[in-house]
């Protein structure tokens, strides 16, 4: 298990994206929390003897006694060189920065309520982030000592650069969230750690105590059922996965092999999620639901015949597919490939069993504009819309996104702005 783990830390150096996946499958919480105190050990210990000493102002003076006749003497204690100052970078990951990345993803990613995100994401994204932590922590304390102070803040800088590369890896494979989304929370996850800064007076008396060994006992005692809990989302993940790969010995199980490259699909680990879809449709050729996420893929990455032959299958075995949803995306499929009477056809059909749906009124609406019907296209925009803000709420996280899409698009039609104005309204 150590050794396992250590493989997976240095992974992160050459392979990060498949190194999250493998972390999130086999990693341990209490691995990536001993590596980030190591490693912050470590650097602690090398930073204190190369950067210079505070200034005097700063340092401890005591006055000693010499002859009761003579003036007390002032003697300077430099501070003390070990402290449990290590444990700190663990505690902000843990109480700021895991938790502040957690709720930027959940907004503007809409991927539900905190509390459901929180209980269900935060050991594994925990976990993730102080692997990533450690691995880009230890060149810097392993060269502290060996190489100039300029060099070392370029240094310094390159990791954190590398460490921000490591968490869009990470937020991607645990969450599940799309590149663009991604991106923003890397980038406004820094939100919570100024505000620690900002804070960080209070902030370190109270991690201070925090990091008092003997309050960290009394807390373990008292609360260790809430500190198993806290690993129960990624536990979950690793038993799941692991019942999987059990049934997937089996050389006659269509569905294991399925479930695992949904697991890679949702992780966008695509060239393993295909294998797996592969296996499962050459176990079961009518594996609709395999060739089903086959074709989205190849649509995703561009191989829009690729994706036109899986879905001609899904619509030889079944017509009705996934609540007709087969029909819009071999229309998106034919948009994407310019072919927009045939996107028209297949949208309208699909349209007639599923009339509400935003995301098929946007790419009917965006056909008819191509083929230049202006009237049929706003009308198309305007229903898609309506149907994302009247989808129910635990839909509106997918819906929102063809409202933003529809809006702009009508304001690009030839129209008055007392009309559009009317609409966005």
């Amino acid at each position: 298990m150590l050794l396992d783990n250590m493989r997976l830390l240095l992974r992160l150096f050459w392979r990060p994206s498949n190194a999250m996946g493998e972390i999130l499958d086999q990693g341990s919480l209490f691995f990536a929390s001993a590596a980030v105190l190591a490693v912050s050990l470590l650097l602690q210990f090398n930073l204190r003897s190369v950067i210079p000493p505070a200034p005097p102002a700063a340092q401890q003076t005591q006055a000693v006694e010499v002859d009761p006749n003579e003036p007390p003497v002032l003697t300077v204690r430099p501070p003390p060189r070990w402290s449990f100052s290590f444990y700190s970078p663990l505690l902000v990951l843990a109480i700021v920065y895991v938790p502040g990345t957690l709720l930027v993803t959940s907004l503007i990613g809409r991927l539900g309520g905190f509390g459901v995100t929180f209980s269900r994401d935060y050991s594994a994204l925990l976990t993730c982030a102080s692997m990533a932590w450690a691995v880009v922590n230890l060149p810097l304390a392993l060269v502290a000592t060996t190489v100039p102070l300029p060099v070392l803040a370029m240094v310094a800088a390159l990791a954190y650069l590398y460490f921000a590369v490591l968490m869009f890896f990470a937020v991607r494979t645990v969450l599940g969230t799309e590149n663009g989304i991604t991106v923003a929370s890397v980038c406004l996850s820094v939100i919570p750690l100024a505000a620690a800064v900002f804070f960080w007076g209070p902030l370190r008396f109270i991690l201070g105590y925090l990091a008092s060994p003997f309050f960290l006992f009394y807390a373990f005692y008292y609360l260790r059922g809430e500190f198993v809990n806290i690993g129960s989302g990624l536990r979950s993940r690793q038993n799941f996965r692991r019942m999987l790969d059990a049934a997937a010995i089996n050389p006659h199980d269509a569905e294991a092999q399925y479930q695992l490259g949904l697991i890679y699909q949702q992780r966008r680990q695509y060239d393993e999620a295909i294998q797996r879809f592969k296996n499962a449709v050459a176990i079961n050729a009518a594996e609709t639901d395999a060739h089903f996420q086959l074709g989205r893929i190849a649509r995703e990455q561009g191989r829009l015949k690729d994706a036109l032959t899986q879905f001609q299958i899904v619509l030889d075995q079944d017509d009705k597919h996934n609540q007709s949803e087969i029909l819009r995306e071999i229309g998106a499929t034919y948009l994407a490939a310019r072919q927009y009477n045939d996107a028209r056809r297949e949208l309208a059909t699909y349209l007639e069993r599923r009339p509400y749906d935003a995301e098929g009124l946007f790419d009917y609406g965006l056909a008819l504009e191509k083929l230049n019907d202006s009237k049929g296209a706003r009308e198309a925009y305007t229903r898609s819309i309506e149907a994302a803000r009247t989808a129910p709420r635990y839909r509106r996280r997918y819906t929102a996104r063809w409202s933003r899409l529809a809006q702009k698009q009508l304001r690009k039609l030839p129209k008055s702005s007392q009309q559009q104005a009317k609409v966005i309204k």
